[in-house]
């Protein structure tokens, strides 16, 4: 059985690439593996809060001296991290926005990101003070760009901030295994769309059947 979790940032509805193929790829999944558990999050039509100051005291206060506010304004973000946490699979779909990452899926990473929970750190550890404690899931990033060339040697990798972005804050708390797929060329339309959403979903259907080859593990 794979626990899945997919998280949807594009505040479009069904103009929504990202949505189209995360969901494409999560109704094959099932098909192939139909003990299939998912958990959705639509953050993109329901966003999450940025952090707050209060959020930011509570984190980074030991558990056992918490108050009853502290524990309150970590509610959410505590619900988030075990829904990360019990995944086995984690399917990101994110819009591609002025050259990186949107605001809302920003918020759920800042909620994710958290001492004690997907990180350790020991102060006294000058060499090495940052523990990853994500360990054993595989993460498919299914990203829209409106214009080409974002990806590896491409005209424009030099402009793409939100691939290594996402690679180096996932891998901070050990999501380590991340294979990003990107659509690109909404802006122009026509044949250039067409073929890089093919290409997207081809690959996406390689990526169903290895999943269900190797269980996610």
């Amino acid at each position: 059985m794979t626990r899945l979790l997919q998280i949807d940032a594009s505040p479009r509805g069904e103009r929504s690439h990202t949505r189209r193929l995360s969901r494409e790829f999560v109704e094959h999944l099932q098909v192939a593996d139909p003990g299939t558990e998912v958990v959705h999050r639509d953050i993109g039509r329901q966003p999450l809060p940025h952090v707050t100051e209060d959020w930011i005291a509570a984190a980074f206060t030991p558990p056992d001296q918490r108050d009853d506010s502290m524990h309150k304004s970590l509610q959410l973000s505590d619900e988030l991290v075990d829904e990360l946490l019990a995944a086995d699979l984690i399917v990101l779909g994110i819009p591609f926005y002025n050259f990186g990452m949107p605001s809302g899926f920003k918020a759920w990473i800042d909620q994710i990101v958290r001492v004690g929970r997907t990180f350790d750190f020991d102060p006294e550890d000058v060499e090495s003070p940052y523990t990853p404690l994500v360990t054993g899931k595989r993460v498919i990033a299914i990203i829209s760009r409106g214009d080409g060339g974002y990806g590896p040697g491409g005209r424009n990798e030099v402009h793409n901030h939100l691939d290594g972005h996402l690679r180096t804050v996932l891998g901070f708390i050990g999501l380590t295994d991340v294979t990003i797929v990107a659509a690109e060329n909404d802006e122009f339309g026509g044949t250039r769309l067409a073929d890089s959403l093919e290409a997207a979903r081809t690959e996406l259907r390689q990526l169903v059947v290895e999943s269900t080859q190797v269980g996610c593990a």
